[in-house]
């Protein structure tokens, strides 16, 4: 029998709805997996048993007056800890933020709470959110359930290992180069980048999204329909859509896909990782898809002038903090931020620009597709220790050349598993569509994921 913490959100909303399962209940059992596995995993900040218990109550008080708040009242979820919540502090991952309470609920937190979620704890992140790692100079170094010595990803590394680990099946990360993508490559997740502006953040920035990291793509649509809610501290959002997320039948059959296993810039794909995304695109064919490849379409002057920029960003927040705080950021972060510290303004508008131009090469090189397939990232998850697949921080970015692409142009795109390496750890296959079509996005990975070979059991224990 699958144990209560690894039933799905959909499976628990059905079973609350019919009375055979109460959120209190579930949320027990959810608390047990975490008492046994957190101490391994770190995957946690803020962590808050009783005030999960009393929601549960409340949830289940609901259920049976048969008024449940929204589509996922009483499911356990957690909330990656740059997404704020009221009275609890934002360290962003690093040792150097002043420790002051939230003044309000981000609009991800807000839409949850509105909906009747149980939430469970915030989830750890890496300095600024900048690191493909759960390496922090404020959190305790999260680890992967699958391989404990390796890397969850990141930056929404606790997200990551929560959901391999069965800390409930919800979980909300952030993404602005590969954050919520990457973690769920290496953590055998379907995690939704959503297209730029679908769900309103606070603060909004070039790039930056928050989505959904779950087990199954039906929960990752069921999330979807909450956190897509408009909120109008966003001004960067689309506007108000009511789409069909839980829509997600349909064939592959006559879908238009591209296959890119080269990136261009950065780390090449390792063969594990080729031969999964190759596999998974003949399951496509199989399924009537026409499949056709896509040449790379980054170039080194795009990732490195992004880096440029991001460096300069960093700088610009780390120079503003007492010496004292600027000294406790993890030294990797350090090093790579002081980068920007003397670059001219033109440097700094040449990296800029560079945003614009990953934007168009993206959307021209994939305009003939409804979906193109790619490598999450061309490499398995490293060791836990390491902040990035080279660790080196003056070569911090080789490893996004298939994510950040969709980052800048806006365009949805979703990871799952697509296959293991020798040693067990996941491989993820990245689907991007085109602008605005996050249900497409998600009908052909819920396609993909009827027809993929069978998963390996989680690492709950």
């Amino acid at each position: 029998m699958t144990e209560l913490p690894d039933l799905t959100a959909v499976e628990l909303v059905a079973q609350y709805r019919a009375k055979t399962l109460s959120p209190v209940e579930v949320t027990e059992a959810v608390l047990e997996r975490i008492e046994a596995r957190e101490p391994e995993l770190h995957a946690l900040y803020a962590y808050d048993p009783s005030s999960a218990r009393d929601d549960a109550k409340a949830a289940e008080a609901r259920w049976h007056a048969g008024e449940p708040l929204g589509p996922i009242d009483g499911v356990p979820l957690t909330l990656k800890e740059n997404v704020a919540t009221r009275g609890t502090p934002v360290p962003l991952g690093t040792a150097a933020t002043a420790l002051v309470p939230a003044a309000e609920d981000a609009p991800a937190a807000a839409r949850v709470r509105e909906s009747g979620g149980v939430l469970l704890a915030k989830t750890t992140m890496p300095d600024y959110g900048m690191l493909t790692s759960g390496l922090s100079s404020f959190h305790t170094t999260a680890r992967n359930p699958w391989q404990p010595s390796a890397s969850p990803g990141g930056s929404s590394a606790g997200a990551g290992a929560a959901g391999a680990a069965g800390y409930g099946p919800l979980h909300v990360g952030t993404d602005i180069g590969g954050s919520i993508r990457l973690p769920a490559g290496w953590c055998g997740l379907v995690g939704l980048k959503p297209s730029f502006g679908r769900v309103p953040v606070d603060p909004p920035f070039l790039g930056r999204v928050a989505g959904p990291m779950t087990r199954t793509v039906a929960d990752t649509a069921l999330l979807m329909s909450v956190l897509s809610a408009p909120d109008p501290r966003d001004h960067l959002s689309l506007p108000p859509a009511d789409l069909p997320w839980s829509s997600l039948d349909g064939t592959l059959d006559g879908l238009r896909v591209g296959l890119q296993l080269e990136s261009g810039p950065g780390l090449p794909v390792d063969p594990a990782t080729r031969d999964a995304v190759a596999a998974a695109a003949r399951a496509f064919e199989a399924a009537g898809a026409i499949v056709a490849p896509v040449a790379p379409f980054l170039d080194r002057s795009m990732l490195d002038g992004l880096d440029v920029f991001w460096r300069t960003r960093a700088w610009s927040d780390m120079a503003g903090l007492p010496l004292d705080r600027r000294a406790k950021v993890l030294p990797y972060i350090a090093e790579w931020a002081a980068g920007g510290a003397d670059l001219s303004g033109v440097d700094v508008y040449r990296g800029f620009a560079q945003i614009d131009a990953i934007s168009v090469a993206t959307l021209r090189a994939t305009s003939g597709f409804d979906v193109v397939l790619s490598p999450t990232c061309p490499v398995a998850a490293p060791p836990a220790e390491w902040a990035s697949p080279t660790n080196d921080p003056a070569r911090p970015f080789e490893h996004i050349g298939f994510t950040v692409p969709y980052n800048m142009s806006g365009q949805p795109a979703v990871s799952l598993n697509c296959g293991y390496t020798d040693d067990g750890r996941p491989i993820g296959l990245q689907i991007s569509g085109r602008r605005f079509d996050d249900v497409g996005v998600l009908r052909a990975a819920a396609a993909y994921e009827r027809v993929r070979p069978p998963q390996r059991p989680w690492p709950v224990g």
